[in-house]
């Protein structure tokens, strides 16, 4: 084969068979294909997509690039849980100790954060201690243990991913289905994990912008899964206002800490989308029959507190202190504390999440490059969400500063992410779509 015909082909709209993308997948990651070649076939499907067969043939040959986990030994079905990527969106410190009080398994790999979305691993490490970066044989103990663990992505899972996604990063292909849920599915299913729940951000500040663009996302991962026998649904959630009012590292810890102490009721949209997204983990674990049994069984994991031992469980195990589980507070200890006002009376008819992801970004809690080093503390945390009335000299949000130079910046980047309306606006929907 020679890459050019391959490439030629999928210009063409044609249709490869799995040997063609397996062979040109594969002379990518050996140095074989280089990158401009691989670039100008990553264009071609852009442009052309790919058919459910050819995305599924893509996903396979990503998974097996390199190291694949096993996750046999441990027992029960074990489920995992992707975000694709929003502000505020501290969903797995909540769900994943939830479905273990529930009897789940939660053996986790996750990522770190890049631009304006959080990562769960940074998150973790705003507890002094905790070491996401551990041997598999010690991740398999902690979970055999506690019922979870989350664990830093080992070096040699899907090689092809990291070195596809750094290419489509600078050569404007990271905007094609095919390619984001191939990337997606392939870690998930090198992962392991029995089952998936996968949450599809559409918004503002997610990478859909809009619902049928986030519904096909969501469709094509799902079919994947189902072609590769592992149990998937996919939820289309809100992200056009942060999920949680916290944002930031150790704010978005103290945040999780605080609903799993009950200290965040029922009807708020992190407390309702991290209930839903457990209840789906429940149910493709076999754990209940149906979501009113989930309901209850995470309602008793909640308010009886096992939720939060298990938090706690599982920082004590990555040697984090858990003193922070008493004093929440002690992961956001900053030198200002700064309110942001709008200036102008009316209610909030919209919000550009995106924009106050940046502003926590600019402050220090998120990086630009992967070199960037973070300030767990900072960030900013909301005090105003969609719909509700606003005065002119009140504050929407107090932000979290230790190095003040781009203080005007973020605030800026926050005054502007709003829209006021003199009547109240719609109510928004906090979840568009659940697909299995």
């Amino acid at each position: 084969m020679r890459a050019v015909d391959l490439i030629l082909k999928k210009k063409n709209g044609g249709v490869m068979s799995k040997p063609e993308i397996e062979w040109l997948v594969d002379g990518f990651v050996k140095g074989e294909v280089p990158d401009y070649q691989m670039a100008a076939w990553m264009m071609a499907v852009c442009f052309q997509g790919m058919n459910p067969q050819e995305t599924g043939a893509l996903t396979d040959v990503m998974m097996r690039s390199g190291g694949m986990v096993d996750l046999s030994a441990l027992p029960g079905v074990k489920v995992d849980k992707h975000s694709t990527g929003g502000v505020g969106d501290t969903t797995t410190l909540i769900v994943a100790p939830l479905v273990a009080a529930c009897g789940g398994t939660v053996a986790k790999m996750s990522g770190r954060g890049l631009g304006h979305t959080g990562g769960t691993l940074d998150k973790l490490e705003s507890v002094p201690g905790v070491n996401v970066e551990i041997p598999m044989e010690r991740f398999f103990e902690i979970v055999k243990e506690i019922g979870l663990c989350v664990m830093g992505q080992t070096e040699g899972l899907v090689p092809a991913d990291k070195r596809m996604y750094a290419l489509r990063d600078v050569t404007g292909t990271v905007s094609s289905i095919p390619l984001i849920a191939s990337s997606v599915m392939s870690k998930k299913l090198a992962a392991g994990a029995d089952a998936i729940v996968l949450d599809v951000k559409m918004g503002t500040g997610a990478f859909m912008q809009t619902l049928p663009e986030a519904q096909a996302l969501a469709r094509t991962m799902v079919e994947i899964g189902a072609h590769m026998g592992r149990r998937t649904v996919a939820l289309v959630t809100d992200m056009n206002q942060p999920l949680g009012m916290a944002v930031g590292n150790g704010l978005e810890v103290r945040e999780a800490i605080e609903l799993l102490a009950g200290k965040i009721p029922s009807g708020d949209p992190l407390y309702e989308v991290s209930m839903l997204l457990a209840s789906h983990m429940l149910l493709l674990s076999g754990l209940a029959k149906n979501e009113a049994e989930t309901r209850a069984k995470l309602t008793q994991a909640l308010t009886s507190g096992a939720g939060l031992q298990k938090l706690g469980a599982m920082l004590r195990a990555l040697g984090g202190d858990v003193r922070c589980i008493e004093d929440p507070d002690s992961l956001c200890i900053v030198e200002k504390k700064i309110p942001v006002v709008l200036g102008a009376a009316g209610y909030i008819a919209a919000m550009r999440a995106e924009e106050i992801g940046v502003a926590a970004q600019l402050l220090g809690a998120g990086r630009a490059t992967k070199e960037d080093r973070i300030d767990p503390a900072v960030g900013l945390v909301m005090h105003k969400r969609q719909g509700m009335h606003v005065a002119a000299d009140e504050p929407v949000a107090t932000l979290y500063v230790n190095d003040p130079a781009h203080v005007e910046e973020a605030a800026a980047l926050v005054r502007a992410a709003f829209t006021l309306s003199q009547e109240p606006p719609a109510s928004m929907p906090m979840v568009y779509d659940v697909i299995s």
